[in-house]
């Protein structure tokens, strides 16, 4: 490969919250991280360059986004995702849960029902009930090997429902929906006036053969209800920067989105975030590509040890994010005495699965956007650890 994800890179001392945080948030400081949704593989050369590049110039005062920000994002979606869109559709935002919150606050009012899909990435939650909103939850069911809708319960929960947080692929269950699911979806929405609050933050993490479906593009009537979430921090390591975008075809809509977002003052943004977004998705496929077939090869070499070694451990392979779902309720622990296990024992850092809502309990998050040598001494230490249960 050109690019080298086998570098181990020491983090600590950097303000990282994966890295340096670990004795808060475990309660030891003899844990290997793999939980926080960010990558130990060094930021492409090509975004480090144009961020000092810019750095070398000596004041740093207000800035703007030029028209060469928004066509580094009109094309990289044409290109990755087939997805034409336009410079007026797209907004900024500091981060998509930041987004996330401020659509809640532009499109549903406090007593209004939102429907989510757990277990799912747990900051939706909050999205919903911090802001005084009904949370309505349809529950993924797993069918032995991976998960799927409830689709009569997704109907009778729309019924209720001013908007509908998808998220696409899926966190933590690495799942890459397919165009009829989406589009089962959409037409439940369409039916029920349902707006789509779509985060598609893992778009670009798809592992092939899976191909990622746009949701906003299955139909200029889904656009039409579809506010789409997007940012380049997940796929390029540039979660630090906060930079990212609020896509909304629905000039309606995009009113609605754009009066919070300037209520709150928010759209100046990272002068730093601006130059690394041009630089990662003007330059950025080759990296990306590789990337996805390394990311592969760590899910095939984690999955396939815990798998012999492990075999009573139920391991959702993903078919896209860098997340492994696990299932340890073979234990029969409660999550607490689980917790122990894993931080305590094994030594591993890994995400609760409880913290993503029902369908959780028993349940941990592995990241295995690190180095291969990294990811297979976690799972050696999981394996060392329950192979006796």
């Amino acid at each position: 490969m050109k690019y080298n994800f086998d570098q181990i890179i020491n983090r600590s001392n950097t303000s990282s919250i994966k890295h340096d945080l670990k004795e808060m948030i475990f309660g030891t400081p003899n844990i290997l991280p793999l939980w926080v949704a960010d990558m130990d593989f060094e930021t492409p050369q090509f975004v480090r360059n144009a961020i000092m590049e810019r750095a070398l110039h000596p004041v740093y005062g207000y800035t703007f986004r030029d028209d060469a920000y928004y066509e580094s994002i009109i094309n990289w979606m044409q290109r990755r995702h087939r997805w034409h869109i336009e410079k007026d559709w797209i907004l900024f935002s500091p981060g998509v849960v930041p987004g996330l919150n401020m659509a809640v606050m532009a499109f549903t009012d406090p007593g209004d029902a939102i429907l989510v899909q757990p277990p799912v990435y747990f900051p939706f939650f909050s999205a919903v009930k911090d802001h005084d909103r009904v949370l309505l939850e349809n529950e993924l069911v797993c069918n032995g090997s991976s998960y799927e809708v409830d689709f009569d319960d997704f109907e009778e929960k729309a019924k209720q429902a001013k908007l509908f947080i998808l998220c696409s692929p899926h966190n933590p269950l690495g799942r890459c929906w397919t165009r009829e699911e989406l589009q089962k979806m959409a037409d439940i929405c369409l039916k029920h006036n349902v707006l789509v609050l779509s985060d598609e933050i893992h778009n670009d993490l798809v592992l092939p053969p899976f191909k990622h479906q746009v949701f906003a593009d299955l139909s200029p009537e889904v656009a039409d209800i579809t506010i789409t979430m997007h940012a380049p921090s997940k796929t390029f390591n540039l979660a630090g920067l906060a930079t990212s975008s609020v896509i909304i075809s629905n000039e309606i809509l995009r009113k609605k989105m754009k009066g919070v977002l300037s209520r709150v003052h928010i759209e100046m943004g990272n002068i730093f975030g601006i130059e690394a977004t041009k630089a990662a998705f003007n330059a950025g496929d080759e990296w990306l590509d590789q990337l996805l077939v390394y990311l592969k090869n760590n899910i095939h070499m984690v999955a396939g040890l815990l798998h012999r070694e492990l075999p009573a451990l139920k391991v959702f392979v993903p078919e896209a994010t860098y997340m492994i779902w696990m299932d340890f309720n073979f234990t029969q622990l409660s999550d607490e005495a689980l917790h122990e296990m894993v931080f305590k024992k094994a030594g591993v850092g890994l995400n609760k699965g409880s913290d993503f809502g029902p369908g959780g309990s028993g349940m941990m998050r592995m990241n295995i956007a690190s180095p291969l040598e990294t990811v297979m001494l976690g799972a050696r230490q999981l394996v060392q650890t329950f192979k006796s249960l």
